[in-house]
This record gives C-alpha cells, structure tokens and sequence, in this order.
C-alpha cells in the first residue's frame, strides 16, 4: 500500500472509511433530518442526541489530533480568516429547506441510494449537478457577485481565523483551545447521556460514536497520509455537497482525472450503505409515488446542491466536521440548516410556505 502514490493512497482510505461510514448509516438510520423530524412530531430526542454525540467525539478526536501536531486544522476551509456570515445563513437555509423536500441531507441521500432508492438517484444526480453549477458554473457567477463580498475578512481585526480560540484570545478570555474543546465536548456529552432513554439505545450511542470517529479518521487520512512534500493533498473530512458533483464529473470525465478523497468518500459510502442493506435484508428499490413527490424531490435537490455550496458544507460537512475544528462559520451555517429544516417540515405540515411561517410564529 506504502507504495502507491500519495493521492491514491488517500482515496483507498477514504473509501474504506466511506464503507464504515455508510453501513453504519445504514444500520443505525443516523439523519439530522430525521432528527428533526422525529423532534417535531413524535417528541424523540434520540437521534438528535446521535448527532450531538457524533459531533462531540469528532471535536474531541479531531482537537487531539490538532494538538498532537498531527494534523493542522488551521490549513482547513472551516478556518479560513474570512467569515462567510452571508453564504453560511443563505446556504445553510436553502440546504436546511431542501432536505426536508428531498427526504434527507447529503449523507442520507447516498445511504438510501445504496439501500436501493431510486428517489435518491435522482436527488444524487440533481444534487450533485447542481453543486456544480454553484462550485464552477452558471450559478457560481451568482455566488461570487452576490455573497462573496459579503464576506468578513477577520485580519483587519487582528483574528488569524475564525475558530473559536482566536475568538477567545482577541476577547480577552484565557480560554486555550484544549479548554475550549473540552468544554464543549463535556457539554454535549452531558445533554446526550442525561438521558435515560438515550443510554439505553445501543444503536443510537453506536452510530453517533461512530460517526465521529469516521470523520476524525478523515482528517488523519489526508493530513497524515496525505502529508506529502511534493504532492500534498489538501487536508478535508467528510463532507457530502461538492464532493457529489465532483463524483459526477469524475464519473464523466474518468480518463486522465484524478480521484479526491471526497469522491472516494461518496463511493465508499454508496457501497457501504449497499453491502449492509443487502446483509440485512433491508435493501428495496422504491420510486416516487407521484409526479407531485418527483417535483418536491427535484426542488429540494437544488435546493442541497446550491446551498451546500454557498454554506461550505451540509449537516455533515458543517454539522461535525467543520464543527470538529471549533469554527465559528460552522456554528453559524449548522444553525441555519437547522432553520431551515424546521421551516422546511412545517412547509410540509402546512402546505404552503405562508402557513409554514405563521405555525412557526404561532409556536414562538
């Protein structure tokens, strides 16, 4: 294995990680959106506490790698000194109200396209089409024009990036980064485990771990492995928006293009959520049930693929592991996916968006 070249060693490790990433997916139906939506009508905190749990052993894993001298997070995207306030509330909006739309983010998207789901195909391709656009494309002339000046360039203050330790330091609170990690891990920790009937969920415990140790297992992959002095690859995790529109380009463009851990990362996860479906015996090809569901899918695919862009990411990319590296941007964009997936199950309860908005303001 030591002697293949450095990027395609990283891609077998990231499809290998993909694979565990997606079977247990798969077994232990991990969702934000399903979180929320077990939240808002049935009163079951158990996969929101999953998620919690994934992203507080992926802040712990990720820290200790940062702090080891392992991996350096600062060479991120996630804490970059320029604060995308405006992409990380727009896009993480439309990205939050189109997952509800298409029936699951990202990462559950690829889960349930490996379990057989032919909705998901088409949510995989006009995802990952749309990304595209958003990265490279039509689209991306919007992006730039619209949202990049908006943008907050933290040097002028005296900030090196945006994670929540320089924060911290500007401010004047000795707060070092080891406390800071600390303190949030023992937080989430304390609000899962509180619960009695989240202790007694093996699964859930089991996915939520996982999970994050997964995503922690990305940043060693591409920062140790990838840590190559005339081939560096750049240091990311796992993410779920761009990385499919890429997939499909490479999928198009195969001969000659060089595969990314995000593109060995969506394969491994297809794969893996296929092999446990078919071990399980819970692998169904379903369809849309009507042309009503065909367009809610379609509309919510865009939605993911042009707001996963502008936010730098989806529940996954944002939601741990840009939350991993304690950015200030993530926080932002991963409670504006959450908004807009409330907004979204409400568009779905009501009927109109209208309705949605008034139930919201009702309940508040």
């Amino acid at each position: 294995m030591s002697d293949l070249p450095v990027h395609q060693l990283v891609a077998l490790c990231a499809f290998v990680a993909g694979l565990a990433f997606g079977a247990v997916a798969q077994r232990t139906n991990f969702c934000t959106m399903g979180a929320l939506s077990d939240i808002a009508f049935l009163g079951s905190w158990n996969r929101m506490r999953a998620w919690l749990l994934a992203i507080a052993v992926a802040i712990a894993g990720s820290q200790t790698l940062h702090l080891a001298g392992a991996v350096d997070l600062g060479k991120s995207i996630y804490l970059a000194p320029n604060l995308g306030l405006l992409g990380a509330v727009v896009g993480g909006l439309m990205f939050g109200f189109g997952m509800t739309l298409a029936g699951g983010c990202g990462n559950r998207t690829l889960v349930r396209l490996g379990a057989g789901n032919l909705k998901s195909l088409v949510v995989f391709l006009v995802l990952g089409l749309f990304a595209y656009m958003t990265l490279r494309g039509l689209t991306a002339a919007l992006r730039i024009a619209a949202i990049e000046p908006a943008a907050i360039d933290l040097r002028r203050l005296g900030l090196a990036s945006q994670g929540l330790p320089d924060l911290a330091a500007a401010a004047g609170l000795p707060a070092s980064r080891a406390v800071l990690a600390a303190v949030a891990v023992a937080g989430l920790l304390w609000f899962c485990l509180r619960d009695a009937s989240f202790r007694a969920s093996g699964r859930d415990i089991a996915g939520g771990a996982a999970v994050g140790l997964v995503v922690v297992a990305g940043w060693w992959i591409t920062g140790v492995l990838g840590a190559d002095d005339f081939d560096p690859v750049p240091l990311v995790s796992f993410t779920f928006v761009a990385p499919v529109g890429e997939t499909l380009v490479y999928a198009m463009t195969w001969t000659g293009a060089k595969i990314t851990f995000g593109i060995a990362s969506v394969l491994g996860v297809v794969a893996g959520a296929f092999l446990a479906a078919r071990a399980s015996g819970e692998f169904r090809v379903e369809s849309f049930a009507d042309a009503r569901d065909f367009l809610r899918h379609l509309a919510g695919a865009a939605l993911m693929g042009t707001g996963g862009v502008t936010a730098l990411g989806c529940t996954i990319g944002q939601g741990i592991t840009g939350l991993s590296t304690l950015a200030v941007g993530s926080v932002i964009a991963m409670a504006a996916i959450l908004a807009g997936g409330v907004l979204g199950l409400r568009y779905l309860e009501e009927g109109s968006l209208g309705g949605a908005l008034r139930g919201l303001f009702a309940r508040a």
